[in-house]
């Protein structure tokens, strides 16, 4: 069963390649081949899901390349699977001759395996290549309606803040080597060496955080937002966004060897469910409203996988999926129709549009943590695992779920009021709306509020127990019945409360509301201290580079030319000179040595004559 793994990838990589390179000309056939594709995958996710087959092949001397099916990774195929599948069939009726059909879903599809490769992953290698073919694509698809140069510069931010981030997972795997890891394998990393591991889990951290849009990374998902809706709603609901949370999710054995990590990065989530439900809240843009409960809500994931609830985190992360991906096609059906997100200019869509808005009613009760609806008792099963780890932590978090409500309270209030008699006068903001939803939304919308409405069963006693063996954490804390009332009482009230006067401008200073609507100028604060900042540094180190380095080059040739011309006329004028003195007087001393040479024997006899005189007259006088 192990070859299962393989066409589990391979059907959406290969599709989507062919699509990608077909482009226009594959206009016609391509929504019915990624549905297709789309299909046959979800049929291969749920087969390997019991099946549990595993894989690998050589990579590098001494690493593989490994994928496996395990409990987690189960889930999360599935998961990930039948979003693609709902959002491929709504993308069906969004996208018209006019578009570029065969790069868009060719680039959904792509993106779909880059992600099924990242959560079957297990090793780093192959992990750190899916995790960059996803943010690949993701840049691709935020960026669809190049066009625009507003949505390329979206685009950019989201990627560049996101690829920052993802430099972690390199220094990750650069620790592990360091640290005794030669295989990469990531159930290998807690064995790392100190203060290697330290590293490892750092690195591995700041990459999850970043791609989950958690504080200081949080701004990237609002500029995402200015994608198409289907984006949205397949990157932003149950991959992209959630491949953080599963990292660390997977990770928890990581988290708890450095035992700094999992107090970080559950205090982390905590907050950023909390200060980004209030973001959320100041927002009057729907599709924004949404983004920002999508990092609140992931923050809670967070929150999980550092205090030990992986399966509290799972349990969240799939009730969430289906959530959000409903109620993101929802706004784009909405977006579609209507040519606006702004909720001012959406009052009594819900009532126009009646299908649409009984699904995004059910979404919104959902995303408030009403009961008996799936994310009420998924946030108790986080909730329970935080109480256990620290009270505090639980306090924040029972608080973000309070915020929730408030939220996505807000949200169905203007989407249920009458509708107004100048309605008209408010849309069009964002396009010119067709007025009327394409009729293949309506499946894909309603089961994906389905799901979202019964994955509540999940956290019952029985399955709750079940997937805790799945994911291999038997112990986990489960929610009391005093924390099941509690929170159901705190997502009531702020329900209630939020119902009754969502009217009402919000009983905050105008400066606090336009920070919070600015998404806590994150990304200002961004750009003043690392965007500004990096290329000034890279300026200083050019000139550096240029004046002090190349200076230090240049000033070390001419010193090497001055010696060398040095060297020359020493050279020239005092060891040729000499050696060519040397010549001329062994020449001279050879002419004078020529002229005794006669060849005549009477005169050799005078000459040893005269040299034996020489010679007594020498011994004579040294004596």
């Amino acid at each position: 069963m192990n070859v299962l793994l393989w066409p589990l990838i391979s059907v959406p990589l290969g599709t989507g390649a062919a699509l990608c390179l077909a482009g226009r000309s594959a206009n016609r056939p391509a929504p019915l081949l990624a549905v297709a594709a789309a299909l046959a995958t979800l049929g291969l996710a749920v087969t390997a899901a019991v099946a549990r087959p595993e894989a690998s092949a050589p990579l590098f001397t001494g690493m593989r390349a490994g994928l496996a099916v395990d409990g987690l990774s189960a889930v999360m195929v599935i998961t990930v699977a039948a979003v693609t599948l709902g959002v491929v069939l709504f993308s069906t009726g969004e996208f018209g001759q006019g578009e570029n059909r065969g790069r868009f879903f060719g680039l959904m599809l792509l993106f779909a395996g880059a992600m099924f490769v990242t959560v079957t992953a297990t090793t780093l290698p192959l992990l750190l290549m899916a995790w960059e073919a996803m943010g690949a694509t993701s840049w691709a698809l935020i960026g669809y309606w190049w066009q625009q140069p507003e949505r390329v510069r979206a685009a950019d931010v989201a990627f560049l803040t996101t690829r920052t981030a993802d430099l972690g997972l390199y220094l990750a795997a650069g620790a592990a080597l360091a640290g005794g890891i030669g295989s990469l394998r990531l159930d290998a990393l807690p064995h790392a060496a100190p203060p290697w591991l330290n590293v490892v889990t750092a690195g591995a951290v700041a990459a999850a955080l970043g791609k989950s849009a958690q504080l200081p990374f949080s701004f990237w998902l609002s500029r995402a937002m200015l994608g198409p809706s289907p984006v949205s709603a397949l990157l932003h609901s149950a991959t992209m966004v959630a491949a953080g949370a599963y990292l660390l999710l997977r990770l928890h054995p990581l988290l708890a060897a450095a035992t700094w990590a999992g107090p970080l990065v559950a205090w982390t989530g905590a907050l950023t469910a909390l200060a980004l439900g209030i973001v959320a809240i100041a927002q009057s843009d729907l599709k924004q409203l949404l983004a920002a409960s999508t990092s609140a809500q992931i923050g809670f994931m967070v929150l999980a996988a550092g205090s030990g609830g992986v399966a509290g985190g799972l349990t969240q992360l799939v009730a969430h999926a289906a959530t959000k991906s409903a109620l993101f096609l929802a706004a784009g059906a909405w977006l579609t129709a209507l040519g606006t997100k702004q909720l001012p200019a959406l009052r009594g869509a819900a009532r126009r549009y009646r299908m649409v808005g009984a699904a995004f009613a059910v979404g919104t009760l959902t995303l408030a943590g009403l009961p008996p609806l799936s994310l009420w008792a998924a946030k108790d099963e986080v909730l329970a695992a935080a109480r256990a780890e620290n009270s505090g932590l639980y306090a924040v978090g029972l608080a973000a779920a309070a915020v929730s409500a408030v939220y996505s309270v807000k949200a169905l209030w203007y989407v249920t009021r009458p509708l107004p008699t100048d309605a008209e006068a408010g849309y069009d903001t964002e396009g010119h709306g067709t007025r009327r939803v394409p009729r293949p939304v309506s499946f894909p919308l309603w089961a994906l509020t389905g799901l979202a409405a019964v994955l509540g069963v999940l956290a019952l006693p029985g399955p709750a127990s079940w997937v805790r063996h799945l994911v291999g954490t038997p112990a986990e804390p489960s929610p009391t019945a005093w924390e099941l009332g509690l929170s159901a009482g705190v997502a009531l009230a702020a329900a209630t409360w939020a119902w009754r006067y969502s009217s009402r401008p919000a009983p905050v200073p105008g400066a606090v509301a336009r920070w919070a609507k600015g998404w806590l100028g994150l990304e200002r604060g961004a750009r003043l201290l690392v965007a500004g900042p990096v290329p000034a540094l890279a300026r200083a180190l050019a000139v550096f580079d240029d004046r002090v380095v190349d200076g230090a080059v240049r000033q070390s040739a001419r010193a090497g030319l001055a010696a060398a011309r040095f060297a020359r006329r020493l050279d020239d004028g005092g060891i040729d000179a000499a050696v060519g003195a040397v010549a001329s007087g062994a020449r001279g001393l050879g002419r004078w040595a020529r002229r005794p040479q006669t060849g005549l024997v009477h005169q050799y006899y005078a000459q040893a004559a005269v040299g034996f005189c020489a010679l007594i007259l020498i011994v004579l006088l040294v004596r």
